[in-house]
């Protein structure tokens, strides 16, 4: 599959003026996930998410992120969760249970709660991968994206519950 033709989050028609969003981002492999919450912060300004509508937190791994994401999700002041972190695969089984359990704990707690929560764990073979996936304005920024994906879910959540 070419680049262009790559699906993905879009900024089309999205408005996140008056939505509270929080940010769960993980300090372990910080110079890749400090990119990738910047890259959501670029995405929220897009979107017009007012800075003080925004509550970010940070945990120590990854593994921690979907209990900080309960919480927040659990707070009547946020709309969506944007959760951040990179799982580099070393030698070891550790890579798979991280990354496995993030996952299913991030998904567990956006059905639990009915917040969503937009998935920005990088999970890569290698720190090169991720640092591609984690680019500065103008390339592929996942925290960027995730930003689209809160808000498109935020919104679709509260027309469904109308």
């Amino acid at each position: 599959m070419a680049e262009g033709d790559r699906v993905g989050a879009t900024f089309e028609g999205l408005e996140g003026l008056g939505l509270r969003v929080g940010l769960v981002c993980a300090r372990w492999n910080r110079p890749i996930t400090e990119r990738l919450l910047e890259g959501a912060h670029r995405g929220l300004d897009r979107l017009n998410v007012g800075r003080g509508d925004r509550r970010e937190v940070w945990v120590p791994g990854s593994f921690e992120v979907p209990l900080a994401a309960q919480a927040l999700a659990q707070r009547a002041d946020v709309d969506a969760v944007i959760c951040l972190g990179a799982v580099i695969r070393g030698e070891t089984a550790h890579f798979d249970l991280v990354a496995g359990e993030c996952a299913r704990g991030i998904q567990r707690v956006q059905l639990d709660t009915g917040v969503p929560i937009a998935f920005g764990v990088l999970t890569t073979e290698t720190e090169k991968q991720a640092l591609a996936r984690a680019e500065g304005p103008g390339g592929h920024n996942v925290g960027e994206e995730c930003a689209a994906v809160a808000i498109e879910m935020a919104r679709l959540v509260r027309r469904l519950g109308e």
